[in-house]
């Protein structure tokens, strides 16, 4: 688990823009007008030049400008958000969604081992995953088709492991989301990927928690192939719903009447 590093994502109207080079354009590199973009926004020249301005800073483009225009090419980040939108209609329009990336087993730096029994992090992690971690996570390098759907986790529903600060720093927020762990024909479900909400580690890895060391439960060793099916999970400590109405729909007890 990384240290958080702050960012700004572009708003949902530079998105809107984002969506429309790529659908002129595909996520190629392609010509494009700001006045012709403008009218697709239904907003002025000026506009849809902030909002391409708005999405090169963030690096969701990179732009060439010339006499009659500029070219205009959607970046892998930029290719991430558009996932990312593509997996909140998902789970509008589709009643499961599950996302499958795969990638294989590398060694870390050390780092997960640290955060993750951190008190602040590791309280959480019990009461809302519902157990204790291994002290380490299993990374994971993705391959680079699933680097580029990554952004659809953002579509599925995690578990939030809220920021905290003790006396000497603030730590970061982050997401669970519910991973099922697969490796040839075996397979471990309890597993969770951790992505905190800022991170200075690039898209191409993840990092993966559960009660046992997954290594162990496995037999992995850096190198293998594992599949990461993720799906929507919710929180442990979420109390159960209780039945609509239950108490209400209960039918009192008939009066008790004296025999005649």
């Amino acid at each position: 688990m990384a240290e958080a590093t702050a960012t700004t994502d572009p708003d949902p109207a530079a998105i809107a823009a984002l969506k429309h080079v790529g659908l002129v354009g595909g996520l190629t590199e392609t010509k494009v007008s700001c006045a012709a973009l403008g009218d697709r926004l239904d907003a002025s020249t000026q506009t849809a030049s902030r909002r391409l301005q708005t999405l090169e800073s963030a690096g969701y483009i990179e732009r060439d400008v010339v006499g009659d225009g500029q070219w205009v090419r959607v970046t892998d980040a930029g290719e991430a958000a558009l996932r990312a939108e593509y997996a909140d209609y998902r789970r509008l329009f589709e009643s499961e969604v599950e996302l499958v990336l795969r990638g294989a087993v590398t060694g870390g730096m050390g780092e997960g081992r640290h955060y993750i029994t951190l008190s602040g992090y590791a309280e959480q992690f019990r009461e809302r995953l519902g157990y204790e971690p291994f002290p380490g996570t299993l990374n994971v390098d993705l391959t680079e088709e699933s680097v580029r759907r990554r952004g659809e986790m953002a579509g599925i529903d995690a578990v939030p492991i809220d920021a905290w600060e003790d006396e000497d720093r603030t730590y970061g927020a982050a997401s669970c989301y519910g991973v099922t762990l697969v490796a040839g024909d075996d397979r471990y479900e309890e597993v969770h990927a951790i992505v905190p909400d800022r991170t200075h580690h690039d898209d191409d890895q993840l990092e993966l928690i559960a009660p046992e060391r997954l290594r162990d439960a496995l037999a992995l060793d850096d190198g293998h192939d594992v599949e990461v099916r993720v799906a929507a999970t919710s929180r442990a400590d979420e109390p159960a719903e209780d039945a609509e109405g239950a108490d209400d729909a209960a039918e009192p007890d008939a009066p008790e009447t004296e025999a005649a």
